[in-house]
């Protein structure tokens, strides 16, 4: 008998507990959870850098320092927990306010860093991109020597908050010398240079000619055409080069500060193609990839003139006669715009 209200006993003390521990493990579960899912602490954006090597413990002790999270102890539970730990990113990232440690941890999992780009215009000297590059304060890093002309392919680049200005040269210059090698080969047969530089150069030239893309081809042809007859290129945007060396004008009235006067053109300076024969010494500017491959597979055509037509392009002649009358209507409409 007394053995059987033992018996009773434990098994009521038994139930008591095992309910007593269920209960604490659903309050808990419903506390982590609510937690976990629950609009974050940071009442505005938060912008955060997790460096490379930050494990589980530094990484949620610093956002919860920033404010993104309110139990570090938490976030390294849940991290740890998570089969996919091994892949917390480093990178800076950007929190919007009130996001969920759960939302948190994903971003931090798929890599979702803040997209800092910088964008490189086509034609741009080397100069002109350092400069860019100089004055975004997310970079760092001097630059010293400006990178040869034509050794920069203009294009969108993506970095990071910290990234060196001079490794993003470098990506430029590892990015143009990959386009030249890959549309080199497929080249056209018979045209008048012979080496990866000179197609630069004549790019170059072809970029600073003219900005609409469907005239890029055309506008080769021409200068394809002169060189083949040993003509001087005479293009306006050489001798601007010889002048400025590529440290250009920035105040909105060209690149020289003022237009280019009939007196220019008598300088004498190797890149003055009114003077000189042949391409100039090496490129004007840094030409994007379609220009080069113009210059590579040129329009087939029998015009050695052109000249602006009023329209943002151009006017072709095959005729010194025709390309006068070209000239003289958009000296017209050059007067009519003043």
């Amino acid at each position: 008998m007394r053995q059987s209200h033992v018996q009773s006993g434990f098994i009521l003390w038994f139930l008591s507990v095992s309910i007593l521990l269920v209960a604490t493990i659903a309050v808990g579960a419903g506390f982590f959870a609510n937690q976990y899912f629950s609009r974050g602490p940071a009442t505005e954006n938060k912008v955060v850098m997790i460096s490379s090597g930050m494990g589980i413990s530094a990484i949620a002790d610093l956002l919860a320092e920033e404010g993104v999270i309110e139990l570090p102890l938490l976030f390294k539970i849940a991290a740890k927990l998570d089969p996919d730990k091994a892949y917390l990113k480093a990178g800076e990232y950007e929190f919007v306010a009130g996001m969920p440690m759960s939302s948190v941890l994903q971003q931090i999992k798929d890599g979702e860093v803040v997209d800092r780009r910088i964008t490189v215009r086509e034609g741009l000297t080397s100069h002109q991109i350092v400069e860019i590059l100089k004055a975004e304060e997310a970079l760092i890093g001097d630059i010293i020597d400006i990178p040869k002309e034509g050794s920069l392919l203009p294009e969108t680049y993506h970095f990071t908050k910290g990234d060196s200005r001079l490794d993003k040269l470098k990506q430029m210059q590892v990015a143009m010398r990959a386009v030249i090698d890959e549309l080199w080969p497929g080249r056209k047969k018979g045209l008048p240079f012979e080496t990866k530089d000179e197609a630069i150069i004549l790019a170059s030239i072809v970029e600073k000619e003219t900005g609409v893309g469907l005239e890029r081809a055309k506008v080769a042809g021409v200068f394809i055409n002169r060189l083949k007859k040993g003509m001087l290129l005479q293009t306006d945007p050489t001798v601007i080069y010889a002048i400025t060396k590529g440290k250009v004008k920035n105040e909105g009235k060209g690149p020289l500060g003022r237009r280019l006067l009939r007196k220019d053109l008598e300088i004498d300076n190797p890149y003055n193609t009114y003077k000189y024969a042949g391409l100039p010494p090496g490129p004007i500017a840094n030409p994007g990839k379609a220009s080069i491959e113009a210059v590579l597979n040129p329009d087939e055509h029998d015009y050695i003139y052109f000249v602006a037509d009023g329209t943002g392009g151009h006017a072709f002649a095959k005729t010194l006669s025709e390309h006068n009358r070209n000239v003289a209507k958009w000296r017209q409409i050059r007067r009519s715009q003043q």
